[in-house]
């Protein structure tokens, strides 16, 4: 089952390929995504709806909904191929190797059980804890979290909890069963502002303490601006731009990733108005020949509309996929052979 993978990479996907098979055709949501993930590092993927970065994070844990499946690539988890699991060895992954955080903590737990009988279910699942040891984990989770008085909160039900308390819940149990990887799906989408920086100051201090490695999965780049090592830019199911958060924040090198940027809001200059990114997300069912984003860039040019641009190296650190990069280091080198 081990490959000659490198052992310094927790989790390595590679060229991976995820399709939906639909009535009106397949649905490439995931194209040749490739990245790494090295213990305790925080990696962001971000990226519009649409992108392809949540059924990434799906493929990873394999909980794609039945008409989808991973086509092509390789996920490897400490150099085993997660595709040569079988059922046992997969739930074992599931939870006690790599968890999830839902977008709704309000339709990821069940309402008819208390938080309790949920949390210790899960803790039950992967250790061999008995329940009573496990009713004890699942109030030191809660404690952990920051969540008042968790011998009672494991009494109570989902609804008789706040959005923010619902969400540390689901931390909670996401990290009973200490994982190496947490994978956190827009997890203050359904959050407001003050509690979103509660929840991610939360998960910022216990990536410091546990010393996991976090998937951040995002369509808000300001929300991943402190937290992440390396950020990932999701268009049309594949990468169109990678680096460190210096390298994506005051260097962007690809038309979405600018795009991206200029309709965040700037505290320094709060009457400066923001710039939208034209157009519509891109049609999966029928992929363009070239550049996936070219219908919607303003600075498009021929050769973006027949060819895919490969990536290119601006950096050790930094990489992008756009045609206009080509073009400026082609004018560089004329200009250099000019003088």
């Amino acid at each position: 089952m081990s490959t000659n993978s490198n052992e310094e990479y927790l989790l390595e996907v590679k060229d991976l390929h995820t399709s939906f098979f639909t009535e009106s055709g397949e649905v490439k949501a995931v194209n040749g995504v490739s990245f790494t993930l090295k213990p305790g590092e925080v990696m962001g993927i971000v990226g519009e709806s649409g992108s392809g970065k949540s059924v990434t994070a799906y493929s990873i844990m394999q909980i794609l909904a039945d008409t989808g499946r991973i086509v092509g690539g390789q996920v490897l988890y400490r150099g085993q191929d997660l595709a040569q699991f079988d059922r046992k060895q997969m739930a074992g992954f599931r939870g006690k190797c790599c968890s999830i955080i839902f977008q709704d903590p309000m339709t990821s737990l069940n309402p008819v059980f208390t938080v309790g009988s949920q949390i210790m279910e899960a803790i039950r699942l992967h250790t061999k804890k008995t329940k009573e040891e496990a009713k004890v984990r699942a109030a030191e989770m809660l404690e952990l979290v920051g969540v008042n008085e968790p011998e009672r909160r494991l009494k109570q039900y989902p609804h008789e909890l706040s959005g923010g308390m619902r969400q540390r819940v689901m931390i909670a149990m996401a990290l009973a069963c200490e994982p190496d990887i947490l994978i956190a799906d827009e997890p203050t989408t359904a959050l407001d502002v003050t509690i979103q920086a509660q929840i991610l100051e939360l998960m910022q201090d216990l990536q410091k303490r546990l010393g996991m490695a976090i998937i951040m999965v995002t369509h808000d780049l300001g929300v991943i601006a402190d937290m992440c090592d390396k950020i990932v830019v999701m268009y049309g199911g594949s990468i169109c731009e990678r680096g460190t958060a210096d390298d994506i924040f005051y260097h962007a090198k690809h038309e979405y990733t600018k795009g991206l940027l200029r309709s965040i809001p700037n505290v320094n200059n709060s009457k400066e108005r923001l710039i939208p990114i034209s157009g519509t997300p891109i049609n999966l069912l029928n992929m363009p020949k070239g550049c996936a984003f070219c219908s919607r860039c303003d600075k498009a040019m021929k050769i973006c509309l027949e060819q895919k641009p490969e990536e290119l190296s601006m950096s050790d650190t930094h990489k992008a996929s756009c045609w206009m990069n080509v073009k400026e280091m082609l004018e560089k080198q004329a200009g250099g052979a000019q003088a």
